[in-house]
């Protein structure tokens, strides 16, 4: 499995603070089945991580994780709040660019409100040849109400990232519920851990992959999508769910 979305570098933000974490995290990722984890550091007004940070500390995990001979590849990549992106040029957005793609960029969604700058601003970000992977927007309030709010977005060409622990039911039912609307109204491409801790939020996919219902929708969320966006291909076309048989009597 690919995992797309993680604050596992240590020492930046509000995730892992220790290397030592850092590679627990990476074991707790192997362990469950991810072979490449990309790290996405928030970098936003109260965590402003600046790229070449994000480029040192990724390349200082690299290297403690071959040294504990842990197979987990870890991608670069950041978490980019709206308002700060909006500030930043072009050549810095590339180098924040999600698994490595400079073309590809991971927002986060606001847990609250409604973004009103968001379509314009993807329109914007568009235009400059950069691809809007949204973070999350299932933990939102507003979504949750309305999920069908981001229809626009993702017929715009918006990838949307839910967290695996929405879908398993870690977050609480809102989330949860929210996150099982976007994947029926197939406005959801994609499931990612944000993994924040060892001992909080780790890293793993498995159960949220569990609790989609279908194989082939579990690896097409968990690997064929997160695949197709590192290479910059098109998205491979959704299967479709299996077929519940009506119980005879």
């Amino acid at each position: 499995m690919i995992d797309l979305h993680s604050h596992v570098l240590p020492g930046v933000d509000d995730g892992v603070r220790t290397m030592r974490e850092s590679l627990e995290l990476l074991r707790a990722a192997h362990d469950d089945g991810t072979s490449r984890l990309a790290a996405t550091p928030h970098v936003r007004e109260d965590y402003p991580t600046t790229a070449r940070e994000m480029e040192l500390r990724h390349a200082e995990l690299c290297g403690a994780a071959r040294e504990a001979a842990i197979p987990v590849e870890v991608l670069p990549g950041g978490e980019l709040d709206l308002g700060y992106a909006a500030e930043l040029d072009d050549d810095e957005l590339r180098r924040f660019g999600l698994g490595g793609n400079p073309a590809l960029l991971l927002l986060e969604f606001p847990y609250l409100g409604w973004p009103l700058q968001l379509p314009d601003f993807v329109f914007d970000l568009q235009l400059r040849g950069f691809r809007v992977v949204l973070a999350h927007p299932e933990r939102n309030v507003d979504v949750q109400h309305e999920p069908e709010r981001l229809r626009p977005l993702v017929d715009s060409g918006v990838v949307v990232q839910l967290t695996a622990a929405s879908l398993d039911g870690r977050l609480g039912g809102g989330p949860r519920r929210a996150a099982r609307q976007l994947l029926d109204a197939r406005l959801a491409h994609l499931v990612a851990s944000d993994a924040h801790a060892p001992d909080v939020r780790s890293a793993g996919l498995s159960e949220a992959a569990a609790a989609v219902g279908g194989r082939a929708l579990a690896r097409w969320l968990t690997d064929d999508v997160p695949a197709a966006l590192l290479d910059g291909r098109e998205l491979p076309e959704r299967p479709e769910p299996p077929r519940r048989r009506l119980l005879r009597r």
